[in-house]
C-alpha cells in the first residue's frame, strides 16, 4: 500500500537510507518494509562481525615470535660492524646498467682492512633474512610478486632483469638484498647489546611492507625496528634519522600511525620519489634546495637532530646515512663535500653517544665511485674520535 514506503522511511529515517546495500547497517526486508526485528538481527550480525574481527586482531598481536636464525649470541670480541660477500651483486655486467655501485659494499671492507680496523674474524657475518623474517612486515601476496621478473627489474630499475628467468633473479639480484636485509636486522640487535652497530648495506628506505622501488626490494630498516620491538625487552621508541638525499617514503608508510617511532628526514624536495602522502609520517623534515653546501647541510641537520632529541628520547636510533649527498651525485643533486659526509656522520653519532641512546647505522644511496672510500674514511674517523669502539656506551 502507499502507506508502507512512509513507514519505512519513518523507521529508517528515508527511502533512500533503507534501501542502501551492506556498509549501513540496513537492508530491503520485502519491497519496503524495513523491520525493527530485521534492524535488530543486522545489528547484532554487524557487532559480532566486529567482535570477531578484533579476536583475529588480538591474536595476531598475541602471536609469539616466529623461530630465526638472525637473533642469536654474538662473542664480544668481533667489531659490531656486520657485513657478507653475498652483499655484492654482479651478474653478467648487467648491474652497471644502473649508478648504484653494486659493488660497494666489498670495497668499503677491502678499505678498512687496509687501514687495519677489522680482518674477517672482527666482523660480523651477515645472515640471509628468510620468508618468516620477512613476513614480520611484508605480505605474502608481495613476496609473490618478486617471483615475476618484470617486477624486480622495475624495483631495481635495470628492464633487462625483465627477461631473464626468476630463479637467476633470486639467486644473483634477491638474494644479495636479503643477505643484507638479515644484516640491518641482525644489526639492530647489536646496537642494542653493544651501544653502536654498522650494517655495511642496507638501508633500502623506499621499500614499504608492500611495494618496492628505488633500487629497494624488502623494508630492511622497517624489519629492524619491528625485531626489536618483538623481541628485545624495553624497546619500545625508535628513531630513525635519514639523510640519504631522497626521501624515505618506505619506513614513513610504514609507520604512518605508529606513534612508537618517530622520523626525522632530511632530503632533496625536487627529486625522487615526491611522496606526499609519506611525508605526513615525518616528525621532522629538512626539504633542501639543489646544490645545498656544507655549511648550510651541516647548520640544519644539527639543530634538528639536537631539537629532536630535546622532544623525544627513543630507545634506538636508526641512521640511514645515504651518501648520495655528495656533490656531482647525478641522483642526489645536493654538494656536500667528502669531509662534510664524514662531519654529518660524526655529529649523528655524537648526539647518541651524548644521550646514550644505541644507534644503528645503515650505508643506503650513493651513486659515485668514490662513495665507498668516503663511508671507510667516516667509520675510521668514528673510530679515531673513540665514537665507537668495542665497549658498551
Amino acid at each position: 500500500s502507499r502507506a508502507e514506503p512512509s513507514r519505512a522511511a519513518a523507521l529508517a529515517g528515508s527511502r533512500d537510507v533503507a534501501t542502501v546495500g551492506p556498509g549501513s547497517g540496513l537492508y530491503r526486508c520485502g519491497c519496503w518494509r524495513v523491520s525493527a526485528r530485521c534492524l535488530d538481527r543486522t545489528n547484532y550480525k554487524n557487532k559480532y562481525v566486529r567482535k570477531k574481527m578484533s579476536a583475529v586482531q588480538n591474536k595476531k598481536e598475541d602471536k609469539q615470535p616466529h623461530r630465526t636464525n638472525l637473533y642469536f649470541d654474538i662473542p664480544s670480541t668481533p667489531w659490531p660492524i656486520v657485513y657478507s660477500p653475498d652483499y655484492n651483486i654482479t651478474f653478467l655486467g648487467l648491474e652497471k646498467l644502473h649508478p648504484f655501485d653494486s659493488g660497494k659494499w666489498g670495497k668499503i671492507v677491502n678499505f678498512l682492512k687496509e687501514e687495519m680496523m677489522i680482518n674477517d674474524e672482527t666482523i660480523v657475518r651477515a645472515r640471509e633474512a628468510q620468508e618468516d623474517d620477512l613476513l614480520v612486515v611484508h605480505s605474502k601476496r608481495y613476496l609473490n610478486k618478486l617471483k615475476w621478473s618484470f617486477i624486480v627489474a622495475t624495483i631495481t630499475e635495470i628492464m633487462p632483469v625483465a627477461f631473464l628467468p626468476n630463479f637467476i633473479i633470486q639467486r644473483k639480484v634477491l638474494r644479495p638484498f636479503r643477505t643484507q636485509t638479515g644484516g640491518t636486522i641482525m644489526a639492530g640487535k647489536l646496537a642494542i647489546d653493544r651501544g653502536w652497530a654498522i650494517n655495511l648495506g642496507g638501508g633500502f628506505h623506499h621499500c614499504s611492507s608492500d611495494q618496492g622501488g628505488g633500487f629497494c626490494a624488502y623494508a630492511d630498516i622497517t624489519l629492524a625496528i619491528k625485531f626489536l620491538f618483538e623481541r628485545v625487552e624495553g624497546v619500545s621508541k625508535a628513531m630513525i634519522i635519514d639523510l640519504d638525499a631522497h626521501q624515505g617514503n618506505g619506513h614513513e608508510r610504514d609507520f604512518m600511525d605508529d606513534n612508537r617511532v618517530y622520523i626525522l628526514d632530511a632530503f632533496n624536495r625536487y627529486i625522487y620519489p615526491g611522496d606526499g602522502y609519506a611525508k605526513r609520517a615525518i616528525k621532522w623534515k629538512i626539504e633542501l634546495e639543489w646544490d645545498t653546501e656544507d655549511s648550510e647541510y651541516l647548520a640544519k641537520v644539527e639543530a634538528l637532530v639536537a631539537k629532536a632529541l630535546h622532544e623525544v628520547t627513543p630507545d634506538i636510533i636508526v641512521y640511514n646515512a645515504g651518501t648520495d649527498i655528495l656533490d656531482g651525485d647525478q641522483l642526489g643533486g645536493l654538494a656536500v663535500s667528502p669531509q662534510g659526509i664524514i662531519k654529518r656522520d660524526e655529529a649523528i653519532f655524537k648526539a647518541a653517544r651524548i644521550n646514550k641512546i644505541p644507534i644503528l647505522m645503515v650505508t643506503s644511496g650513493g651513486y659515485q665511485r668514490s662513495t665507498a672510500r668516503i663511508i671507510a674514511d667516516s667509520i675510521l674517523n668514528l673510530h679515531h674520535l673513540h665514537l665507537i669502539d668495542q665497549r658498551l656506551i
